[in-house]
Order: structure tokens, then sequence, then C-alpha cells
């Protein structure tokens, strides 16, 4: 088994790393400092550093307006509050103004676990989307975490990058993060498992399964889900039989619905989509609600197989 490690460890650790290289980065937070991380960044930079309390609207507006001053604002809270309880203040105040803020969101998907539906995101990748001038991104493990908040940092306007409150294993064979490339983890034949965030690691273990069946699918890390990288998939798309794509997010309206658009548009092909199904999560261990959802290698294996019976 892989050595397992906290994506928000190596948030935090990154933003105490860019705060003594730049003066001009603050970050705030919305009385979960403990849980985001970002209390280390607090206890070296306490003067840059601001608790806003249970005031998630307010923290988004606070953070344009210390980005409108020239700041670089790094905002976290839980996935759930930083979208939905935010949003019209992300849109309005943030996106509408291309301001420099960047929202690193912890404790996203279903893996929250025993904390239940009132915090588990499963909708939050749909209404960044949406929205103008929003980047997404959801790393697939910690150090894909550390590059893409060092990727933030250097492009200019807002970010939602989503991580997930779990440990999670290190990804073997990745590539350097590069905003809106995907890469291939397997060159395969004739399917491609598409999948971001933890569901990278769920489809690799797909993969094993697969292959004592002698099927060789191509598995592809898509970490930016906008811009998307619209290359890479209607390349793969002219080469293979169908996509499965998996996202520990509703199927409607992330990663699974970007891959739609981009090959409905440039080359058709049969999809069958992994994800939670237009459902409200619950409170269970996370290994328990990963099974109950259907988020499990053993489900991903099985939905290439009824690609292959349909080709």
């Amino acid at each position: 088994m892989a050595e397992l490690f906290y994506a928000r460890d190596f948030y935090g650790k990154t933003l105490v790393e860019l705060g003594r290289k730049d003066p001009n980065i603050v970050v705030l937070d919305a009385d979960l400092s403990g849980s985001t991380r970002t209390a280390l960044f607090g206890k070296e930079f306490p003067e840059r550093f601001f608790n806003m309390g249970v005031a998630e609207q307010n923290m988004m507006a606070t953070a344009s307006g210390l980005a409108s001053c020239g700041k670089i604002v790094f905002v976290s809270t839980f996935s759930m509050f930083a979208s939905a309880r935010a949003l019209d203040q992300i849109r309005n105040t943030i996106s509408y103004n291309n301001f420099n803020v960047k929202i690193v969101a912890s404790h996203g998907g279903i893996t929250v676990g025993e904390d239940g539906a009132s915090h588990q995101a499963l909708e939050d990748i749909s209404f960044m989307r949406a929205i103008p001038n929003m980047k997404v991104v959801v790393p697939c493990d910690a150090e894909e975490t550390r590059e893409a908040v060092f990727s933030a940092y250097k492009t200019s306007g807002p970010f939602y990058i989503r991580i997930g409150r779990a440990k999670v294993p290190q990804i073997e064979g990745k590539k350097p993060f590069i905003l809106g490339e995907g890469y291939i983890l397997n060159e395969g034949g004739d399917l491609a498992i598409i999948s971001c965030g933890f569901m990278v690691y769920q489809a690799l273990r797909a993969l094993e399964i697969l292959k004592k069946q002698g099927i060789n699918p191509y598995i592809v890390n898509i970490h930016t889900i906008k811009p998307i990288d619209e290359k890479l998939i209607s390349e793969l798309a002219g080469k293979v039989k169908g996509f499965v794509v998996c996202e520990e997010h509703s199927i409607i309206g992330g990663l699974g619905s970007a891959v739609a658009e981009v090959v409905s548009e440039r080359k058709p092909l049969l999809m069958k989509r992994v994800g939670v199904r237009d459902s409200f999560g619950q409170s269970g261990a996370p290994g328990e609600l990963l099974k109950f959802y259907g988020l499990e290698p053993e489900n991903i294996a099985q939905a290439c197989l009824e690609i292959l019976r349909n080709v």
C-alpha cells in the first residue's frame, strides 16, 4: 500500500513557503483554519492572516477588497461553504472583476464521511465551471496540490482548487502540473478512463482489475476542469471506442459533463459516467459511502465492460 498524505497538509505548508517569498500574499479562513491547514500560515504571518468567523459571504467580499488593493488572496473553508454559501460574492465581486483571489476549498466530495450531506459538496465543480473567469482545478494527490497552488499564485485571476478531507496515496508517474493540460498515466487501447482528484487512484485500481481480463485502457488525469484540455480529449476520442469518466462529484455539471461537451462538438463517442447520480450524500465511513454510491474500482471496471459490449 502506497504511503498516504493529507493534501491539505501540503497546502498549508505551501502557503507558508509562498508567504516567505511574497509579502503581498494574505490568507483568509472561515473559522476552520485547523482543518484547512491555513493555521500554519497564520502562526508564521499573523499580520497577514484573517479569521473571518462563520461568515463565508463576508470573507469572499473582504477577499475582493484586498485583491482590489493589489494583494494576492488565498481563501479557504470547506468546499460546501466555499461554493454554495458564498456563490453570490464569488460571482459578483471576485469573478466579475477578475480579481486575484484563490479559493482553496477542502473537504470536497463524498469522502468527507461522517459529517453527512450538509458538508459533502457534490455540486461545487458545476457551480464554479459556470462562472466566467474562474479556473477550476481538482488535484489527484498531495504533491499535485502543491503544484496547483504554485500555479494559481503565478496565474492572474480567480481560482477554485478543490481538495479532500481524507489522506490519499501519491500517484506514481505524474507529469508536472501545467494549468489546462491533462496527461496520460497509462497508455492503452480500446478505452480511456478519464478522472480527477481521488478518483485517479480509483481508476488505477480499476486498471488492475481490467488487465486480468485482457483489457488495457488509457488512464488519464484531467486535473484542470476549466479550462479543460480539449486537445487531449479530442485526440483520445479519435483513438478509442469509448470513455469512462469518473469523479467524486455529481454526474451533473462536473468533469463528466465537461468531457461530454468536448466530444459532442468534436468527436462523438460512447461515454459512461461514474459519479454520484443526482443525489445528496449521507453520513457514513468514507469506504462505505464510496461503495454505496458506486465509486469503487469495480464500478469503473464494470462501466468499461458495458462500453465494450455496446460498441
